[in-house]
């Protein structure tokens, strides 16, 4: 087992935190978020970590992890970023985006779900938001589940009225090989071939994850939604560490 982190944005929305520091090298009670995840990465035993970088790369001076650099980080979306290592998209690999933190157990479940794509979904989101004032769920990424089963992955919360359950992605999610093989050739083949909106996004090279995650479903990719029991929360703004701070003492 393998895992990438996606650490190549900017985190403006943290105002002068990230003048000079990515965002996944904040601080939280004394190491970094990405710290944080390596931490856990390597109690459960996945060993080989890959982190996407772009703004401020250098600050990234961890040991014993491969680097991937993407030039183009300030003009494309998450799953660009993701590509930029799909060399490294290739067996079971576990891939998280680099402004999140979580509790061993977290990853200790998701590994152990036996799927082509298992994604990390939590569906007590609305409480969480009562929280995070300055950061509304207008921005976030959400999966739609029928009957135990995943209907719809999307961003605009506004536009789907469907009777379902509405959880929101983690930003982790678990690639068998037969997945790591399809979503590095799907990819490849947008690349070639895809041209104007993607999804929820104005074109490919503006993709979220979620956008991806959209088309490998309506391919017909076998795919589970896994709600994550424990502790875990995503950093956007400063109220967001704050509550991190909170959460993780």
């Amino acid at each position: 087992m393998k895992a990438i982190i996606i650490a190549a944005g900017i985190g403006s929305r943290l105002g002068d935190l990230t003048k000079n520091l990515p965002k996944p090298l904040i601080d939280v009670n004394g190491k970094s978020i990405i710290e944080r995840q390596i931490e856990v990465f390597r109690k459960v035993g996945i060993n080989e970590i890959t982190i996407v970088t772009g703004y401020k790369k250098n600050k990234f001076i961890f040991k014993d992890v491969n680097y991937v650099f993407n030039p183009k980080y300030a003009e494309v979306e998450q799953t660009f970023s993701l590509m930029v290592a799909r060399k490294q998209i290739f067996g079971d690999i576990l891939i998280s985006f680099g402004d999140i933190i979580f509790e061993d157990k977290i990853i200790e479940q998701i590994l152990k779900i036996k799927n082509d794509v298992v994604i990390g979904v939590e569906p007590n989101w609305i409480k969480s938001y009562e929280k995070r004032v300055d950061n509304p769920p207008t921005m976030s990424d959400f999966i739609a589940i029928k009957n135990g089963k995943i209907i719809k992955l999307f961003r605009n919360l506004k536009e789907f009225n469907e009777d379902c359950v509405i959880t929101e992605f983690t930003g982790l999610f678990k690639l068998s090989p037969k997945g790591s093989k399809i979503i590095t050739e799907k990819y490849a083949f947008l690349e070639q071939n895809h041209s104007g909106k993607f999804h929820d996004a104005i074109s490919l090279k503006k993709a979220k994850i979620i956008d991806l995650l959209q088309e490998l479903y309506e391919n017909g990719v076998n795919m589970e939604a896994l709600i994550l029991k424990g502790k875990w929360c995503e950093i956007d703004t400063q109220q967001d560490l704050e509550i991190a701070k909170q959460m993780f003492k």
